[in-house]
């Protein structure tokens, strides 16, 4: 039981050096993520197509 207390304390004491962002770095990030999540999303959807497209071409034209 002791040890789980001191790790307590230990991680409460980490959690004190920590550096938070403000509320600009966090909503900047965010929108960071967003956009590029939607990019590499429109990228693969993009690149499905193609591909698809690409290989019917191959099947159907044989």
């Amino acid at each position: 039981m002791n040890k789980i207390i001191d790790y307590l304390k230990a991680s409460i004491e980490e959690m004190k050096k920590v550096t938070w962002p403000t509320k600009k770095e966090t909503y900047n990030y965010t929108l960071l993520v967003i956009f590029i999540s939607v990019g590499v999303a429109l990228f693969l959807g993009l690149l499905d197509i193609i591909l698809t497209k690409g290989l019917e071409y191959l099947i159907t034209n044989k």
